[in-house]
């Protein structure tokens, strides 16, 4: 059967175009996908992201525990508040799913994981965590609203009580802090999201998230639907769960390289593989394109290059470049951004595409060399 969120009913009230995602009936745009696109990037957009899991780990090693469980490094977290990208491995190097673990306390830390992948997750996350006497609590009690572009933390602040704002508004990216709204609302406030722009996610009681949301609609943000959320995402060089990487592929050949701490002395889950990997080379890699022809990258399309087949993993249009782009897995080698003697098949023509750089769009601009 399929789910819905607390905010459903909000959704279908602003007229919104409603899809099945992962089991979720979720809003694709409330009009134009391409005027919220824009909407984010120029200004202030929001989504509804309760479908995402909220997990809060409690125990006196549970430290210890995420040191085995996570491919990026926890010991980085050294203050309350501070956040860190990671994945989550088997013992193949393979992504069981990617992830923010949040720093609560010395005995207590939050992850937010992908709604898709949630009873995977859970299931794997509570097994490991038995042999660290960790608690795994899920926390389906919550909404989360996602407040991205410039003028994202200006509006979300300006709503807070008095005593939360300058505290709110210093916070440095992944880090995150609790406030209040004026009518007592408890917010947990993080400053990460998925769309390359600056803002907020926001996990508020799941009583509590409609009154936010049309508070939010108030002081001007606007709403987003999936489909605004996944352009802005791919432009911004960011990966899709189950779409460009999965269990069989490792960070390396995601390029998610920069997510993998070998510290000394940690035995991760997987990292016998991701060593050897680092030594001789991952055997595919992920690469950005982008096509200057008219048309449309879309996945599954075959990518030939000099090493030979690969296939593109997210394709869209590009709201912001006014080209097609896209991420491709590819045999390992040499592949510099301009590379020549890349090529889509598209219905059996060969079109030239470029190699470029992640990401797309940097600041709401596009980046360097993407537009030749």
């Amino acid at each position: 059967m399929t789910r819905k969120t607390i905010l459903n009913e909000s959704h279908r009230a602003l007229g919104a175009k409603m899809v099945d995602f992962g089991g979720w009936d979720m809003p694709i745009h409330y009009g134009s996908q391409i005027e919220e696109h824009h909407q984010v990037r120029r200004d202030a957009g929001m989504f509804d992201v309760s479908h995402m899991t909220v997990v809060d780990l409690e125990g006196n090693r549970v430290r210890e525990f995420l040191r085995r469980l996570l491919a990026n490094s926890v010991d980085k977290l050294k203050k309350p508040g501070k956040a860190l990208y990671t994945c989550m491995l088997n013992e193949s190097g393979g992504i069981i799913d990617d992830l923010i673990v949040y720093f609560v306390g010395e005995s207590s830390f939050r992850l937010v994981v992908n709604a898709a992948t949630r009873e995977k997750d859970l299931a794997w996350i509570t097994r490991q965590a038995a042999a660290f006497d960790v608690s795994v609590t899920e926390r389906p009690d919550y909404g989360m609203i996602a407040v991205q572009g410039p003028a994202a933390r200006e509006k979300v602040i300006g709503l807070l009580r008095d005593q939360d704002m300058e505290r709110i508004g210093k916070l440095g990216k992944f880090a995150a802090g609790e406030a209040q709204l004026p009518d007592g609302t408890a917010l947990f406030i993080a400053r990460t999201g998925y769309t390359g722009e600056d803002g907020f996610e926001i996990v508020v009681s799941g009583d509590k998230a409609a009154a936010l949301w049309d508070a939010l609609l108030a002081a001007g943000v606007r709403p987003a639907g999936l489909g605004a959320r996944d352009t802005l995402r791919l432009e911004a060089g960011l990966n899709l769960y189950g779409q460009d990487m999965d269990d069989t592929v490792s960070p390396y050949e995601a390029a998610l390289a920069w997510t993998v701490a070998l510290d000394e002395g940690r035995d991760f889950i997987g990292r016998d593989v991701l060593e050897r990997q680092k030594a001789g080379g991952a055997p595919r890699q992920m690469i950005a394109l982008v096509m200057d022809e008219k048309g449309v990258l879309r996945h599954g399309q075959v990518v030939l290059t000099p090493q030979g087949d690969g296939e593109i993993l997210s394709g869209t249009f590009s709201p912001t470049l006014g080209k097609a782009i896209a991420f491709a897995r590819v045999p390992a080698g040499e592949l510099p951004p301009g590379s020549d003697g890349v090529r889509v098949d598209i219905r059996g023509r060969e079109v030239p595409v470029r190699v470029v750089r992640f990401p797309f769009v940097r600041d709401g601009q596009p980046r360097e060399g993407v537009l030749a």
